[in-house]
């Protein structure tokens, strides 16, 4: 979807879908996000992520890996290997700040890894700085910044 902002010049608008079973985390990312500009979907659990993910489309998935039924290790690992989904971004939104995880992350995918707690104001310039480097080719190289990041 694009959307008009005067003189003839065309921006797209961007989505990103929420996942994360914390109600304040997601208003945190909405506000947050809504103030970039961008769109949000939510969700509160793993298999409404896949449904929405399948459906809509967004342009970068925050996924939650700790929740409750299907967690985000595992909601990941189903994005991948859907024809549909597995070309979406997916930036993980977590505790878990282990290396080991960081590297489960990479392994499954991620092209970002935040640590909560995390400051919600610079999340809209994160996704912005995630979607134009995957923009740029650089999906592989964020892949692998991923396990070797510091705790953020």
């Amino acid at each position: 979807m694009s959307r008009d902002v005067g003189a003839g010049t065309r921006t797209e608008t961007r989505r990103v879908l929420v996942v994360d079973d914390e109600q304040s985390i997601r208003l945190l990312c909405q506000v947050n996000l809504g103030a970039s500009g961008i769109d949000v979907l939510e969700a509160d659990d793993g298999e409404t992520a896949l449904e929405l993910a399948r459906r809509e489309q967004p342009d970068l998935i925050l996924l939650d890996v700790m929740m409750p039924g299907l967690d985000g290790w595992s909601v990941a690992r189903e994005l991948a290997e859907d024809e549909r989904t597995r070309d979406i971004p997916v930036v993980f939104l977590t505790a878990r700040a282990e290396a080991s995880d960081r590297r489960r992350g990479a392994q499954l995918g991620g092209v970002g890894y935040l640590v909560k707690p995390f400051d919600p104001v610079g999340i809209g310039e994160l996704v912005d700085d995630v979607l134009a480097r995957i923009g740029r080719g650089e999906r592989e190289e964020l892949q692998r910044g991923i396990a070797s990041e510091h705790e953020q």
